[in-house]
Formats: structure tokens, C-alpha cells, sequence
């Protein structure tokens, strides 16, 4: 039997999600005419335009209207290890998606290679099976794609389309239990409300093997950071794959179908596709390189403070800090060079939110000599797995993850 306060916290989600849902997508016109505030990211065509008119949404980067792409400004990122939801990044691959949903109409259908297809509603989900949480890191896969040389096709992100919450929701693996899968299945397949401006743009669909979306793990969420989901990441439900980049993640998730074959739709077989090398690293221009569909993260580490061009007093203690990830495993250590990578020193790790989380880490270091200097940080997973200190490239622009570095002057 559910205890009275787990009733009455489940009863307030869905009464806080009609509010949710009702967030229409107005305002991106007057966000363009506003007065300009602009951040540059330090790549060509860098230059951004900070936004505020996004319903739910609090100061962004803007890349574009539609589909509605919003990068987090990278101050979001210092000395709080969950982003607010208002700051969380936003991506989108379809023009239309809906501008507000009905909670109460909302359904999540469950077919295919199943014996009992089920239609759920939001208040199924939360009420009708276990609730977990997990804090895990959401990051695109073109994530720093701008800093890729030579330049290449899509959207040119800085580091600021990533964020990491506490995301609640029920098991996959319930919801397919419930469905009761039927031997010979392979993958499960998910598709979302967006849909294309032109009717022969192909369903943004993603799958995973069918032992995967069993794990345990993968969620269906609808809650983050003790909230509903925005609407514009996702309300009323999306797919969290922890350790996974969130090209998986489904926004709007409405359909979850089991496939008895693999799964060829366009965006499994033709677009997020990596070559199956070393550090997903290939030369431009380079042939008959074996692709395969984007998977697990890597490791990476960022510092959030000092900000580039910071002049830092000789012999003055400075204190670094930052935030790290391991992609699809835990940070075992964060390493500070200050000079220029000949030499790394371990810092302080803050409090372990579980291996899919942000990790905070600090140290207080000092310059001896006057002059232009780089701070730099590298991350090390519990798998051994480190930064490499050369970035990688491909066609795609993806999974970016080379040692990043922080110019200051010393005076």
C-alpha cells in the first residue's frame, strides 16, 4: 500500500503538470526584436544573442527559433552541480512540435512485437507503477560542435548543450513487463509528438537493443529536478538513457513500439552515424571508414571559474573550480595543469550524485612568474578512460571530449 504523502506528492505532479502543459511557445518573435545582448564563444560565427522570451525558460543562448535550439550559458554550470531547469539546454530535430498539452488527454502507446498493447495516461505512469530517480547528465551529441577544425555541417553548439538533473520517472522495464514482450523481440523503438514542417521528413525515431531498455536503468521521466518536465524539454514525458547521448532521450515521448528486426528508420541507419575508430576520430575527407550508430558518452571536464582572460596576481592563491562527468561511468579523478600539460596535480572531488552525474571538483593553486598562462583539467572515468589532449573529428561534428584550457594573466 503507497504511503499518504507518496498519494498526495503524485496527486500535486499532476495538478503542477496541467500548469506545465498549458506553457504555450509565444514570445520568440518579441525575444528577436528585444535589445541585444550577445556572448561570443570564441569560434567563427560564434557570436550568440541571450534570449529570455522562451516560455519556462530563463536567460539562453539562442541558435534558432525553429525547431527551438537554446544553449545554456556557461555560467549556469559554476559551483551548482544540477542545472535549473530553467537554464537546461534545447534541442530539437522536427519544426512542428506542440505548442501546449492537455495532461489529462495525454497518452503513451505501447505496441509491436508484444502480446497486450497497452495505452497509458500520465496518471498511469505515476500512479500505476514504481517511481525511481537517478541523476544523469543529458548531453547532445554535438555538443562543442563550433570548435570542430575544419568546420563542419549542423548545429554549431559551444560547451553549453549539456545539463544534468535529477530525473524521476518509472522503469522502462516495467512498462514493457506490463506490455509483456514476446520472445524474438530485438529492439524498442520511440517516437515523440515533433513532427517534420514537410510530410516526407522522415519521424524522428530512435531504438535500443531490447537487453538495454531492459536494464533497470533507462527511464521513463516525468519530473526533473522535483518538477514537471518543461515543455520544452519534453513535458509531459521523455526517455532518460543514463551514460547515453541524448539524441535517445525522446522529448513528448508518445509512442514506444518492440521491433523483431533491427531497426533502419533514417535516423538509425543515415544521421548519427560515428566512424567505429579510436576515439571516433577520422581525417576529413577520408573513405571507407566503417560508421555505426552514436552511443555512450565519454569523459569530460570543464572549468567553470576563473572565466578565460582572468588576471591572476603572482604568488595570490587562486582557487579553480569546475564540473566533470564520465560519461557512461563514474569520474575517478579530475587533473589541474598550469603548465600547459607538462605537469597534472589531482583535485578535490565535491559529493558523488551517483556515476552519470555532474561531479564538482576545486583546487587552490599559485603562479610563480608573470606572463600569459593556460589552465587546464582533464578527466579520468572509473574505467581508466581519460581526456585525450588532441581533439578528435569527424563529419558529424560528435562526441567532442579533448582537454579544455583557460587562459588567464598573470601580473
Amino acid at each position: 500500500m503507497r504511503s499518504a504523502t507518496a498519494h498526495n506528492s503524485r496527486r500535486a505532479f499532476l495538478m503542477n503538470a496541467g500548469a506545465a502543459g498549458a506553457a504555450a511557445l509565444t514570445g520568440v518573435t518579441r525575444a528577436l526584436a528585444d535589445p541585444a545582448q550577445y556572448v561570443d564563444l570564441g569560434f567563427a560565427n560564434g557570436r550568440r544573442r541571450l534570449v529570455t522570451d522562451f516560455p519556462q525558460k530563463g536567460t539562453m543562448l539562442l541558435l534558432r527559433t525553429r525547431p527551438p535550439l537554446l544553449e545554456t550559458p556557461f555560467d549556469a554550470f559554476d559551483r551548482n552541480v544540477f542545472t535549473p531547469n530553467s537554464n537546461f539546454y534545447v534541442r530539437w530535430h522536427l519544426a512542428n512540435i506542440p505548442t501546449s498539452i492537455d495532461p489529462s488527454e495525454f497518452r503513451l502507446m505501447v505496441h509491436g512485437h508484444v502480446r497486450k498493447a497497452i495505452s497509458l495516461s500520465l496518471n498511469d505512469l505515476v500512479n500505476g507503477f514504481p517511481s525511481i530517480q537517478i541523476a544523469a547528465v543529458n548531453q547532445c551529441s554535438g555538443n562543442s560542435r563550433g570548435y570542430f577544425a575544419p568546420r563542419v555541417a549542423g548545429g554549431e553548439w559551444g560547451n553549453g548543450a549539456m545539463g544534468n538533473a535529477i530525473w524521476r520517472g518509472v522503469r522502462l522495464s516495467d512498462v514493457l513487463a506490463r506490455a509483456a514482450v514476446m520472445p524474438g523481440a530485438l529492439q524498442v523503438r520511440f517516437r515523440g509528438l515533433d513532427a517534420g514542417a514537410l510530410p516526407q521528413t522522415p519521424l524522428f525515431m530512435k531504438s535500443l537493443a531490447l537487453d538495454h531498455a531492459s536494464d533497470g536503468e533507462v527511464m521513463i521521466a516525468y519530473e526533473m529536478n522535483g518538477q514537471p518536465l518543461p515543455l520544452l524539454n519534453g513535458f509531459p514525458i521523455r526517455l532518460v538513457v543514463p551514460g547515453w547521448y541524448a539524441t535517445y532521450w525522446i522529448k513528448m515521448l508518445s509512442d514506444i513500439e518492440v521491433l523483431d528486426h533491427a531497426d533502419d528508420n533514417f535516423w538509425m541507419s543515415k544521421a548519427y552515424l560515428i566512424p567505429n575508430t579510436s576515439g571516433t576520430n577520422m581525417t576529413p575527407g577520408q573513405k571507407d571508414v566503417a560508421m555505426v550508430p552514436i552511443n555512450r558518452m565519454v569523459p569530460r571536464s570543464f572549468i567553470t571559474n576563473p572565466r578565460d582572460g582572468t588576471t591572476v596576481q603572482r604568488g595570490a592563491p587562486l582557487q579553480v573550480r569546475g564540473i566533470a562527468f564520465g560519461g557512461d561511468t563514474g569520474i575517478a579523478r579530475v587533473l589541474l595543469s598550469i603548465d600547459d600539460g607538462r605537469t597534472w596535480e589531482e583535485t578535490r572531488l565535491g559529493a558523488n550524485h551517483g556515476k552519470y552525474s555532474f561531479r564538482l571538483w576545486e583546487m587552490t593553486t599559485r603562479f610563480a612568474a608573470r606572463g600569459s598562462r593556460a589552465l587546464m583539467c582533464r578527466a579520468v572515468n572509473s574505467s581508466g578512460l581519460a581526456q585525450p589532449t588532441i581533439p578528435n573529428w569527424n563529419p558529424g561534428g560528435f562526441m567532442r571530449n579533448v582537454v579544455e584550457s583557460v587562459p588567464v594573466r598573470v601580473v
